[in-house]
């Protein structure tokens, strides 16, 4: 079985805190630095600076939040996200999101799930399965919230966002 594989990392220590901007749906797209940092990879370009528009993107534009899935496939996408403690927040949220930015085939989100703040930080992982196409990149989405569903700037600390292609699905 064949494998492509792209698995980004972002991490707060190394390229200072990600400033979090809600879009219009309630949501961040986490953004990942394009440079390679430790446990990064991405041999089959998935996401790179070029794809997506007519000009490179640059770390922390909304781009960079992107993966290009490299082929057609059946893929498990999987994250970890670590907040810093924050008593404004009341619930945290996660999902993956076919084309974010509505630039190919249009946002379509799955696999959202909420949680219920913690005492300290928020540590989560999150997985998911479903069938990829390489005109249509996929992001990790996030939002934190408070009373009345207020949307609150918690402090993300850390991110991972990988996806995992398998690019031999039988057909019948």
């Amino acid at each position: 079985m064949g494998i492509a594989i792209c698995s980004l990392k972002w991490d707060a220590a190394r390229t200072g805190p990600q400033k979090i901007k809600y879009d219009s749906d309630g949501y961040h797209l986490v953004r990942f630095p394009y440079e390679d940092a430790e446990e990064s990879y991405d041999p089959w370009h998935m996401h790179d600076p070029a794809k997506g528009a007519t000009s490179p993107s640059r770390f922390p534009d909304p781009r960079s939040g992107l993966i290009w899935p490299s082929h057609d496939g059946w893929a498990t996408l999987s994250a970890m996200i670590f907040w810093e403690p924050n008593s404004r927040a009341a619930e945290h949220r996660a999902r993956y999101v076919r084309d974010p930015l509505g630039g190919s085939t249009g946002y379509d989100s799955t696999a959202t799930i909420d949680w219920a703040a913690t005492r300290g930080g928020q540590y989560r992982t999150h997985t998911w399965q479903m069938f990829v196409h390489p005109r249509t990149p996929v992001g990790l989405k996030i939002s934190a919230r408070g009373a009345g569903d207020v949307k609150v700037a918690a402090p993300l600390m850390f991110a991972e966002f990988k996806l995992a292609i398998q690019t031999d699905v039988v057909r019948p």
